[in-house]
């Protein structure tokens, strides 16, 4: 395979698992598409061209030729300067081709808050309305823009430069590959109590590793006892929404929640709306992301290295 090929397939799975639904995923590309046709001069040069084909600013090449050739992929939840030193090690004793982050880097980090726009798509399809969702969104999405501008973003892409090692980062994708996975499975299993939530997570992979060694899912709003009503699962967006949001959620009909994290404030939020919290573990819940996407991207003579907390775990043989 090549870089672009890894990172267009990417890009393509994670518009078919958007939680949005595919059209909506292309009208927000055809907007792009009329924004950049608007521009001139200096500020068309200046757009970000990947927008036209790529919804999701926080996945990205790093750095590094699209057109290379790869076999061995070095693969971590978190790629910082450690992991790319350890990259470059590998390169000498066994070889490495390409080091891929699920957690943004870079540009992709910098601009981590466009894709929470998307939040208010998938939470108008579990029925609140639109305009709420919008209005909640840009509140929290420029809290968080202002909470990256002082950080220092391009530390790790200067060591892949410096090495010469390609690096890239695939989130949003990912996350709606995770997303879109227990959805349909919770919608499939209707299931009854909170617990029956629990004994499904329990019988998937990555987490069960995660019970194995301490951290698997576990119940942080409600009990084991109560109903569990309509699932939403909310793990994809970028990071967090609007805590305010949990209100409409309850009001439009769920029931619990199930995400990879929530944050004291959140959680205290839910619990004043009656919703149940399953909180299913972030890593092992990046890690069924990339295992979804990578069993449909990757091709049989593509090898994972795993570091920083990404186990592959196969569940399909690899498409040729």
């Amino acid at each position: 395979m090549k870089i672009k090929d890894i990172y267009e397939g990417a890009i393509k799975q994670g518009i078919a698992k958007d939680p949005r639904g595919k059209r909506e995923v292309e009208e927000e590309l055809k907007r792009a598409k009329k924004e950049f046709q608007k521009l001139k001069g200096k500020e068309k040069e200046e757009f970000d061209r990947e927008r036209l084909t790529n919804p999701y600013s926080d996945t990205r090449i790093l750095y590094g030729e699209p057109a290379r050739k790869v076999k061995k992929v070095l693969v971590g939840i978190d790629i910082e300067v450690g992991e790319l030193l350890l990259a470059d090690r590998l390169r000498e004793r066994t070889g490495c081709d390409l080091v891929i982050a699920h957690h943004p880097e870079g540009r992709a980090m910098a601009t981590l808050y466009e894709v929470m726009h998307m939040q208010a798509g998938i939470l108008h399809k579990q029925g609140l309305p639109i305009h709420i969702g919008e209005d909640l969104m840009d509140e929290r999405i420029k809290e968080v823009e202002r909470r990256l501008m002082p950080a220092n973003h391009t530390r790790a892409v200067d060591v892949a430069r410096l090495l010469d090692i390609p690096f890239m980062c695939i989130h949003t994708p990912a996350d709606n590959c995770a997303a879109t996975y227990l959805q349909t499975l919770f919608d499939k299993e209707e299931p009854r109590y909170v617990s029956d939530i629990l004994d499904i997570l329990h019988d998937i992979p990555e987490y069960k590793e995660a019970k194995a060694t301490a951290f698997g899912p576990r119940i942080i709003v409600g009990s084991k006892k109560r109903r569990a009503g309509k699932v939403f699962v909310d793990m994809t967006g970028g990071t967090s929404g609007n805590k305010r949001l949990y209100e409409g959620l309850s009001r439009a009909g769920v029931g619990t929640i199930v995400g990879m994290h929530m944050s004291e404030d959140h959680r205290k939020e839910a619990q004043k709306h009656h919703l149940n919290v399953v909180i299913a573990g972030h890593i092992a819940s990046d890690n069924l992301g990339m295992n979804l996407l990578f069993d449909a991207i990757f091709t049989e003579d593509v090898e994972v290295m795993e570091c920083s907390g990404f186990r592959r775990i196969k569940r399909k043989r690899a498409r040729r």
